[in-house]
């Protein structure tokens, strides 16, 4: 029985004591409310006579015992009568309650109904009666309630009301329906000062919930207009980055408004890294870590970043700092879950958060591990990961431990120890093969990965994932018609791989086949992953396979900038030098070589150019 509704010893407790029976008396019944209770004031009469005749006490004490015999329909039947005799807002709500524990949606609707017409001005009746009728799946009848409670609520309380309306419906099975509900309702409402950028952000998250983002986005542009600094709009416009960059302006309109304003802040840098936008993601974060040094989190955070765009040095001051301020910081005064936001973790997998059991030391000392690693710091790297203690990341660090041991010429030790780790059940055997592929890829021994993943396809039939692992090393040892099965076969099973889009649209005109098909796929691969830099970067790619250089230029100028890979600065070098803009070509190519000498297809491209850098 729900805390906020007294049980029939309650009521007993009540009458016998002889306390007034009154709707603060009937909600501080419940354990709960009495001990949050005030004592009542010194010159407070100590009773006062009840509402609560002898004929309503029984009445009450009937439905209560009715309803613990399991008698529900006589215990609801019983509580209707005493909250129609009464009008008491209380045991309506007790009512609806009954209803629904008895799994009765439409007996719950009579008493909601009843309620209303007893209460005309019932702010709860109303919301009551919208969530029932969205539940009965009959959500075009929630329209006209919903209209009337916009207007029985106070005008300084109204946005916050207006704001929260698409939560009523997020339970409709026809999403198709919400923006027309609410847009009906809130057609008074959408010019009026105070509630138009609540209006139309609530009504964009309804095109939203419906799927349509060109609708939503529409309408958050609206709202933003209205109100720069509002934070629906942008909040809004973050959710649809993911599958629009059209939505970055509002962000980026928001924070020119509100420049100290760090969880959106914080927000943008992730939806940026969840894009593998590291650097525009890079500058976010440390605009945050300058604004507001003292926080600990975004230091974590920037890390991350400078591992994933191979920035070592820059890493280990970033983690370490996040060390120092965690390891000052009391245990109470955990970074807030705005500021800790998730970022991709460096170099395959996961995201970077702060954990729970240690905030985040665990993952620092990996990362320093990382950092070392990058710099050829082998030593130092073991020491960071001789610290990790925690099981869960046991298997984590066994295949970093590998990877030291391969990056010092002892692959077959490295192989051989991911082999033995332990398995706790199939999610640690799969994350061991595919470490086990890494290893092999790193080595360049295309064929030994490809014939482990073709005994992990054998153990996890139509893995979207190691079917797409598998399909790059038949890439790599140039099984090109095998390379694409495999690629449509992810696509089949997962229809909004991006990545399997792109990796076909690119093997294509890289070899210079089918290049109207190969541009088809990427361009759907960005319509999957709007602004992806290695996308973008296969779109320029294939644009200068078909010979228009300066869209090409364009496209891989916009990748680089996002993102500063070695292959990406091979593409951009390439098609600048063709295009007989030299300096710019080598300023380019030297920047990729400075931050990966041994990039294949960076040294590949140089040596074929004849390129003196």
């Amino acid at each position: 029985m729900p805390a906020r509704f007294p049980s029939a010893k309650a009521v007993c407790a009540l009458v016998v004591a002889g306390c007034a029976w009154t709707p603060q008396a009937w909600s501080q019944a419940s354990p709960t409310a009495a001990a949050a209770a005030p004592a009542p004031a010194a010159s407070a009469p100590a009773f006062e006579n009840s509402d609560l005749d002898a004929a309503l006490f029984y009445q009450l004490l009937i439905g209560e015992l009715e309803l613990s015999a399991s008698e529900g329909s006589t215990a609801f039947l019983v509580m209707l009568d005493a909250a129609n005799k009464t009008k008491n807002e209380q045991l309506y709500k007790r009512s609806v309650d009954m209803a629904l524990q008895m799994r009765s949606g439409s007996q719950a609707l009579i008493v909601v109904q009843s309620w209303r017409r007893a209460l005309p001005a019932s702010r709860d009746a109303h919301r009551y009666l919208i969530e029932l009728l969205v539940a009965l799946n009959r959500p075009t009848e929630a329209a006209e309630p919903l209209r009337s409670l916009i207007r029985l609520t106070p005008e300084a309380e109204r946005p916050a009301l207006i704001t929260s309306l698409p939560r009523f419906f997020e339970r409709t099975s026809d999403r198709k329906l919400i923006p027309e509900i609410l847009t009906d309702a809130l057609q008074p409402y959408i010019d009026a000062p105070t509630t138009a950028e609540a209006s139309l952000t609530a009504i964009g998250r309804a095109w939203q919930a419906a799927g349509d983002t060109a609708r939503a986005l529409e309408f958050a542009k609206r709202a933003h207009a209205r109100d720069a600094s509002a934070d629906g709009p942008v909040v809004l416009a973050l959710e649809l980055l993911p599958t629009t960059t059209d939505a970055e302006p509002i962000v980026q309109g928001y924070l020119k408004a509100r420049p100290q304003a760090t969880a959106i802040r914080m927000f943008y840098a992730r939806a940026l890294g969840m894009s593998q936008r590291y650097l525009e993601a890079l500058a976010q974060v440390d605009r945050v870590t300058r604004d507001e040094p003292a926080q600990t989190a975004p230091w974590l955070t920037l890390g991350a970043l400078h591992l994933e765009l191979h920035q070592p040095k820059e890493a280990t001051i970033a983690i370490k700092t996040f060390i120092e301020r965690l390891q000052s910081a009391p245990a109470v005064n955990t970074p807030p879950k705005a500021a800790s936001t998730a970022m991709p973790a460096a170099e395959g997998g996961g995201e970077v958060v702060v954990e729970s059991d240690d905030r985040g030391l665990t993952q620092a000392w990996l990362m320093l591990a990382q950092a070392a690693e990058q710099q050829g710091n082998f030593k130092a790297a073991e020491a960071w990961l001789a610290k990790v203690d925690t099981p869960a990341r046991a298997l984590e660090v066994q295949v970093r431990r590998a990877s030291l041991l391969a990056k010092q010429g002892r692959l077959a030790e490295g192989v051989e120890m991911i082999r033995r780790a332990p398995e706790a059940g199939d999610e640690d055997a799969r994350a061991k093969l595919l470490a086990e592929v890494s290893l092999w890829r790193e080595a360049r021994q295309w064929s030994q990965a490809s014939e482990v993943l073709k005994r992990a396809n054998d153990r996890f039939k139509d893995d979207p994932d190691l079917l797409y692992e598998q399909s790059m090393m038949e890439e790599k040892l140039n099984r090109i018609d095998e390379m694409e099965r495999l690629l449509r076969r992810v696509i089949e099973l997962r229809p909004d791989h991006e990545h399997a889009y792109n990796a076909l649209g690119f093997s294509l005109a890289d070899r210079g086949l089918r290049l109207p098909e190969a541009k088809a796929l990427i361009v759907r691969a960005l319509e999957l992953a709007p602004g992806e830099p290695f996308i973008t970067d296969s779109l320029g790619w294939v644009e200068y396979r078909m010979g228009n250089l300066d869209e090409a230029i364009k496209q891989l100028t916009r990748a680089y900038q996002s993102r500063p890979d070695p292959e990406i600065a091979a593409h951009l070098g390439e098609v600048l030098w063709v295009n007989g803009q030299h300096e710019e070509a080598r300023r380019v190519l030297r920047e990729g070589k400075s931050r990966d000498q041994t990039n294949d297809v960076l040294r590949e491209t140089v040596v074929r150019l004849k390129v003196n850098l």
